[in-house]
């Protein structure tokens, strides 16, 4: 069975516009293939990151924002050479996924091995409703 990518348009999952389209080209800055699926205890986010270190990796929460931001060098390229094809994408990227509710990123774990970085956001707490008295000041 092949696994194909699904549109964007079915993703429940959203990309923020912080960096994007054309004005990131125009800066150098690329996005990298991204999957995000469900399992049983919360939210897995893979990155395909071949040729990185983690520590040229930076991964910040911002409310329900996970931003993965870094920067992969070029230093295999000879000085002077003539492309015949050219896919790999080098230098500053960020991606920026607005996560749905639900989910704690506080506990957001990560790991980076084999060119993949895999984030694990487990499922937020169930809020409790817990009743309590709410005072009432004179005046």
């Amino acid at each position: 069975m092949a696994v194909t990518k699904i549109s964007s348009a079915a993703h429940f999952v959203t990309r923020a516009s912080t960096v994007g389209g054309r004005e990131a080209a125009a800066n150098g800055h690329w996005v990298p293939n991204t999957d995000v699926y469900a399992t049983d205890g919360g939210l897995v986010v893979k990155v395909e990151l071949a040729g990185m270190r983690s520590e040229n990796l930076e991964i910040t929460v911002e409310g329900n924002r996970l931003r993965i931001s870094g920067n992969r060098p070029d230093g295999c390229r000879a000085p002077k050479c003539s492309f015949l094809v050219m896919e790999i994408n080098y230098g500053p990227f960020e991606s920026v996924l607005e996560l749905p509710p639900g989910y704690d990123l506080g506990q957001a774990r990560a790991a980076y091995l084999n060119g993949f970085l895999r984030i694990d956001v487990p499922l937020a707490p169930p809020a409790t409703s817990k009743s309590s008295k709410v005072p009432i000041a004179e005046g």
